[in-house]
């Protein structure tokens, strides 16, 4: 297996919301650790929302919500993405969202 297959894999996503409200920001942190926190393989596992006075010019402010997860391995993530879990998020939520970017990186 290669370094990058083996190594451990920091999936990062980022929510823009089509309603940016207080509960609307709950919930979708709720349903994140209700459907993501606890598959095999996840060593870290966070999610939690924007820090709204973090406003120097090199903060990204166009999201609501991060969601943090480091897997063991690649092979860890790559079973997650296809989890019944997972897709039932993805499918319970994705009308709640304008936008999501994902920021996948090998760790060493």
């Amino acid at each position: 297996m290669s370094e990058n297959q083996s190594s451990p894999l920091a999936h990062n996503v980022y929510f823009t919301l089509k309603e940016d409200s207080p509960d609307a920001r709950a919930h979708l942190i709720s349903e994140c650790k209700k459907y993501l926190n606890d598959h095999p393989g996840i060593d870290f596992f966070a999610v939690g929302a924007l820090v709204d006075d973090l406003s120097r010019p090199v903060n990204v402010r166009d999201f609501q919500i991060g969601l943090h997860i480091v897997f063991d391995s690649r092979q860890a993530h790559d079973d997650y993405q296809v989890s019944e879990k997972h897709v039932q998020f993805i499918e319970s939520n994705k009308e709640s969202w304008q936008q999501v970017r994902v920021f996948d990186t090998n760790l060493c």
